[in-house]
């Protein structure tokens, strides 16, 4: 059965980061162990109850498209064996498949979003103002509906409790140099058709994804953190996908549309969250991961 983690406990590792899921420590030789709790955000606001199981399934999808992706840019992992580096006493099993070593790098400060579909802040955005990051689209699009090609939207990496927020590629040259952004550009577009051709010969649609990217000491860019996982994108079921609705997810828009219905603000502290849409949410992560990648952890 999947194991449950609200917050790793690792004694004689520095911790250096407790993000919004993950927990990442130091290990010697430049390197890091990257801990996948069972922690939820939505809206940018950690949630006060884990999805038991759910960063067991974050840590086998990534390193599913880790592996797939692979000809396409280089990625973070090392492929050493996590109960290798583990304190004496810390029971193995519960970090086996929710923790990997990692390369580590300087991270690129931007999210890269690689957007195929007009949904969520980009549906937003669009409708003020007829743009989005700073590229004109074509006028008349519905909710849902399928790019003229996908499209490269940028956004700031917020602190946990702050909000992304959507910038131009143009900032992006700003805050990295112009050889850089283009590079973390042509990557991300190029994950994003890869992945979305593979996805529909599945049944689901990628509508859009968030990645994240850093460079070696020689300066080589990889992606890192995580990859095509229910929590940096958003799958569509392609038999249930309809333009001019928010179609149903295999991802925690589960968990969005329930926060939404019940009229939260989206500030800290975040309420709790039905025994129901938690079992729902570890549902659609499981589904998707069995869909994409034929694993179940059950």
């Amino acid at each position: 059965m999947p194991t449950t983690l609200s917050q790793s406990d690792l004694p004689g590792l520095e911790l250096i980061h407790r993000g919004k899921v993950r927990d990442v420590y130091a290990l010697p030789g430049n390197r890091l162990l990257m801990v996948a709790t069972d922690r939820l955000s939505a809206f940018d606001v950690v949630l006060p109850d884990p999805i038991p199981g759910k960063g067991e399934m974050l840590t086998q999808i990534s390193n599913f498209w880790f592996a797939r992706t692979a000809h396409i840019i280089p990625n973070h992992l090392t492929g050493e064996d996590v109960a290798s580096v583990l304190p004496a006493g810390v029971d193995p099993k519960l970090y086996a498949k929710r923790a990997v070593i990692t390369k580590r790098l300087k991270p690129v400060p931007v999210e890269a979003i690689a957007r195929g579909y007009l949904i969520g802040s980009g549906w937003k955005d669009y409708q003020a103002t007829g743009a989005l990051c700073g590229i004109t689209l074509p006028p008349g699009l519905q909710q849902a509906q399928k790019l003229p090609e996908a499209i490269f939207t940028p956004s700031t990496k917020a602190a946990v409790g702050d909000h992304d927020e959507n910038v131009s590629f143009d900032a992006v040259v700003a805050a990295v140099g112009e050889d850089l952004a283009n590079a973390v550009r042509k990557a991300t577009l190029a994950i994003y058709a890869f992945a979305a051709a593979f996805a529909a010969e599945r049944g689901i649609i990628v509508a859009d994804t968030k990645l994240e990217f850093g460079t070696d000491e020689n300066g080589v860019l990889h992606v890192m953190d995580e990859m095509l996982t229910p929590d940096s994108s958003r799958f569509w079921p392609a038999d249930a996908y309809k333009v001019g609705i928010s179609p149903p997810s295999y991802d925690k828009q589960f968990v969005r549309d329930y926060l939404v219905d019940i009229g939260w603000n989206k500030s800290p502290p975040a309420p709790k969250v039905p025994e129901s849409v938690i079992a729902g949410t570890a549902a659609k992560y499981a589904e998707a991961l069995d869909k994409l990648a034929g694993i179940r952890l059950d």
